[in-house]
């Protein structure tokens, strides 16, 4: 189930919108009982990356909510006009003031229950010199068996931690997609 606030004024005009099905279409939207525009909800875009460097990964111990204090991989939402690669690229300075190499699209995760799509990417470190942002406590580098597994920030790290170390274990990394409850 969807927990985020329904939309109750029109974007086009303003005034107030009810939920029904339009013509034409077969799912409940927000639409204008003036002006009958119709306001599509659609999930947001979770962009980061998984920074490494040989065997170690980077994290960053979040100083904003929601998880203040927990370690995260550099992510946060896509903004318009930016690609996903543009906006993991984005994040990561932002989050932890590292350089990167983007390397290929990692983990696909959906997690419907909030209406967000996280999309992590595989990048190589270019340097160990890290300058975090506001939102970041600190940034660290770990390997698999330090990392601070019960004190990540979301089930999408801890996934596409899990994923990541198991495929450098293997020597081949692939796509990984998952729903995340």
């Amino acid at each position: 189930m969807l927990t985020r606030p329904r939309i109750r004024h029109c974007r086009a005009c303003g005034n107030e919108v009810a939920y029904r099905v339009p013509a034409d279409d077969n799912r409940e939207r927000a639409v204008c009982l003036r002006c009958q525009h119709i306001d599509y909800e659609n999930p947001l875009n979770v962009v980061g990356t998984v920074p490494a460097w040989e065997d170690q990964v980077l994290l960053c111990r979040r100083n904003i909510e929601p998880r203040h204090g927990f370690w995260t991989l550099p992510a946060g939402f896509m903004e318009l006009g930016e690609s996903t690669e543009a906006g993991a690229l984005r994040e990561t300075d932002e989050e932890a003031g590292a350089r990167i190499e983007l390397q290929g699209l990692f983990s696909v995760l959906n997690v419907v229950r909030v209406g967000q799509l996280h999309l992590y990417y595989r990048a190589r470190l270019l340097d160990t010199d890290f300058a975090p942002g506001p939102e970041t406590i600190e940034a660290q580098l770990f390997r698999e068996d330090e990392i601070p597994w019960e004190s990540l920030a979301f089930r999408t790290v801890r996934v596409t931690l899990e994923r990541y170390f198991s495929d450098r274990r293997s020597g081949h990394f692939g796509i990984h997609c998952a729903d995340i409850g």
